[in-house]
């Protein structure tokens, strides 16, 4: 396997800003943890449990306009402005559709939770918590749309400043709502919903400005003699979409059901939880972020018709992918202690969280290398084997582990939400295998890597 430091550089230079990006982006859920957490562990397993059910729906949503990364990287490969232009358009409409789905979906959200096995408390404050970050929902996909167009474009720095811009709406507006300051009333941890819609909201005006105003993007130009809405163009997006969406969808419920499925051990145990999913989501930005960088660099080679010199990035994406790992665990292992208290100061809780911190280590070589893969699919558009591979990882083998593990005797006394963490190690390394055996495949069928 061939590493290439000049595509390494590249690599790195496009990954970089993403990955401060998703880090702010991943921050504000940080600081709704620990604003949560500091007043009460009711308030921290009801946003653990909103959040279970509102983020799979909101991120599967944004997965859909994620095949536009890969798409407009081709096209700005070939430097091809018609067709930026022609999905920049078609991509506005469908999030229009999208956000209208997503707005519904909100309503359905108290049948799922009034159907776990959780104090009346708990299940009252995640459900306000999602009647009020509904409303952001548009904001979102709006931001996702004109990211995913700059990023693929090669510009990823934007993001990056408009998602710090994101943080410092986030923190006040949390503490206004959290605690009931300058006449709002006190919410609690389902305060954090409405500075969440705030903070979308905030977002997407900044992105959009951006846009309009960037020489670079021309977003002007780009959105001038807008068409109407073209069918085929938005079911192409859908089409390549999806399968990023299922993956997305299947990736975020597998951590995001555990809460759900433990929601009857109490609150230290869904606590525990969400601090270790919390600290391993903000490191788990780095890997993404390669990968997004992946996809970008991926697309863009592919659109000049630089064969020789994917399989050079390719073979380096992996090679960085495996480095980030062994940072990433060192990270986990040594801070567990230290990040852990920043969270709660409550020793049972603290003790779970560690314990759990130190499974997390070892997934962090087969997520890297998941999503590396994952990134060169997307930029190659191959996206349909991303969605089963996913699903048959995550959930029969992942998933269904860890519930026999954690919930049952079958294999060894119940193990709780350990059982769990240790099914996602064995349904992530399932996923890298068989994604990174779909890439070779892939190449063999091309007549141009011969």
């Amino acid at each position: 396997m061939t590493f290439c430091n000049w595509e390494a550089k590249r690599l790195i230079s496009l990954a970089i800003p993403v990955f401060l990006a998703q880090v702010t982006l991943v921050l504000m859920s940080v600081v709704d943890t620990i604003m949560a957490g500091q007043v009460s562990p009711t308030d921290l397993a009801a946003l653990s449990i909103a959040t279970g059910v509102w983020n799979p729906a909101m991120l599967a949503l944004q997965g859909i306009l994620l095949a536009l990364t890969g798409i407009i990287a081709q096209f700005s490969g070939a430097n091809d402005k018609n067709g930026i232009s022609h999905y920049f358009q078609q991509g506005l409409y469908l999030a229009g559709l999208l956000s209208v789905l997503g707005f519904s979906i909100a309503y359905f959200a108290d049948l799922i939770i009034l159907q776990l096995d959780t104090s009346p408390a708990i299940a009252a404050m995640a459900y306000e918590y999602i009647h009020f970050v509904k409303w952001g929902i548009g904001g979102f996909l709006v931001f996702s749309v004109y990211r995913n167009i700059t990023e693929g474009m090669g510009m990823t720095k934007p993001a990056f400043y408009i998602s710090l811009l994101g943080l410092t709406v986030n923190i006040p507006a949390n503490y206004i709502f959290i605690h009931g300051k300058f006449g709002m009333p006190e919410l609690g941890g389902a305060g954090c919903g409405i500075a969440t819609a705030l903070v979308f909201t905030a977002m997407a005006i900044a992105q959009v400005i951006y846009c309009q105003m960037s020489k670079k993007v021309d977003a002007k130009g780009l959105l001038a003699n807008f068409k109407a809405p073209q069918i085929a163009t938005m079911w192409n997006i859908t089409k390549v979409g999806i399968p990023i969406s299922l993956a997305t969808f299947f990736e975020v419920t597998l951590f995001a059901c555990i809460p759900l499925f433990i929601a009857h051990l109490g609150a230290v145990a869904v606590a525990g939880h969400q601090i270790a999913a919390s600290v391993t989501t903000l490191l788990f930005m780095m890997p993404l972020s390669l990968s997004i960088a992946i996809s970008i660099r991926i697309g863009n080679l592919y659109g000049q018709n630089h064969f020789e010199q994917l399989k050079k990035a390719i073979s380096t994406s992996y090679l960085l992918a495996v480095m980030i790992a062994i940072l990433l665990a060192a990270i986990t292992f040594f801070g567990r202690d230290i990040i852990s208290q920043l969270y709660t100061d409550d020793s049972r809780v603290i003790a779970l969280a560690t314990s759990i911190m130190i499974l997390a280590c070892i997934y962090q070589l087969p997520d890297a290398l998941q999503v590396a893969a994952n990134g060169i699919l997307r930029g190659l558009k191959h996206t349909a084997p991303i969605s089963y591979i996913t699903f048959i990882s995550y959930w029969l083998i992942g998933f269904a582990l860890g519930y026999v593990l954690a919930r049952t005797n079958l294999i060894v006394p119940a193990m709780g939400p350990h059982g769990f963490w240790i099914g996602i190690i064995v349904g992530l390394t399932v996923a890298a295998i068989l994604l990174m055996l779909t890439v070779a495949k892939r190449f063999k069928r091309e007549p141009f890597i011969q």
